[in-house]
């Protein structure tokens, strides 16, 4: 008796840790969650959405309660750039709100029930294609998605870069710093360690943005599947409820703050890759 109930929960998460993929190849670089694409792209959407309305309803009288609510947000974003990033912020707070809104967002998938997919695939297609279909909609606990999201932060990172510095001096600065001699003999022999540490501090950028926002939500999602396996059937529903709803209200916390650290880190990079050495 006591195998059964780790048989079946193991079974339980290894069906919810699939993704719905389509293969391209044989390689697994060649495969596309479709789930994860395709939930980031409506929220995406969707938040733009929700803004532009908000944007084009606007009054320079009293705000209605949805407008006030989308300036308090955007002041927010604004007074956290304005704190870091000393320079023209024009296209700055409007990455730093669109990458903390849309996180948020993607994080916010995963206080869904994570069983509704396959229960609509059921009452739909029935329970054998229910066994056999996969949708995961939370797409930051994808490692594909938060390290794309990484890489394009790491993209715009060194486009800020080579704009200030421009192309020869970003490219001098890589060997020229941090150590720096005034000899010329000296400056030749440290180019090669300057550059080794200029190409892995960059690279451990996107790394450290994509694993900590990974990470922190896939170890959520996965807590999320133990309670609902431990706890299913009709005897422990309530408390199966219970350990939900709490882990959901500290799960909130977890959603935010992720989302906030991935925008905080974005503009100190980018305030970093903009500074003289």
């Amino acid at each position: 008796m006591a195998s059964e109930p780790q048989g079946g929960l193991t079974e339980y998460i290894q069906h919810h840790l699939h993704h719905n993929t389509v293969s391209l190849g044989d390689s697994p670089f060649m495969k596309i969650h479709l789930d994860s694409i395709l939930v980031a792209f409506v929220l995406g959407a969707l938040f733009c959405l929700w803004f532009w309305l908000k944007a084009r309803k606007a009054t320079s009288g009293v705000p209605s309660k949805g407008q006030a609510f989308v300036e308090i947000i955007v002041e927010f974003v604004d007074t956290q750039v304005k704190d870091t990033f000393h320079g023209d912020r024009r296209t700055v707070t409007p990455l730093a709100l669109s990458i903390f809104m849309w996180v948020t967002f993607l994080n916010t998938m995963d206080l869904l029930p994570l069983d509704a997919p396959s229960f609509g695939v059921k009452s739909v297609a029935g329970a054998e294609a229910m066994h056999h279909t996969f949708f995961r909609w939370v797409p930051t606990a994808d490692i594909n998605t938060t390290m794309g999201l990484a890489l394009a932060v790491f993209f715009i990172v060194l486009a800020h870069g080579m704009k200030a510095k421009g192309v020869g001096g970003f490219g001098w600065e890589l060997l020229t710093a941090p150590f720096h001699a005034d000899n010329t003999v000296v400056k030749i022999i440290l180019m090669p360690f300057n550059l080794a540490l200029n190409v892995i501090e960059y690279l451990s950028k996107p790394v450290s943005l994509a694993m900590r926002l990974f990470g922190n939500m896939y170890g959520g999602e996965l807590v999320f599947m133990l309670i609902a396996g431990l706890f299913a059937g009709w005897i422990s529903f309530l408390p199966g409820v219970l350990f939900n709803t709490a882990w959901a209200i500290f799960h909130i916390l977890i959603i935010l703050l992720q989302a906030f650290i991935f925008m905080m880190l974005t503009i100190v990079y980018i305030a970093t890759a903009r500074e003289h050495h």
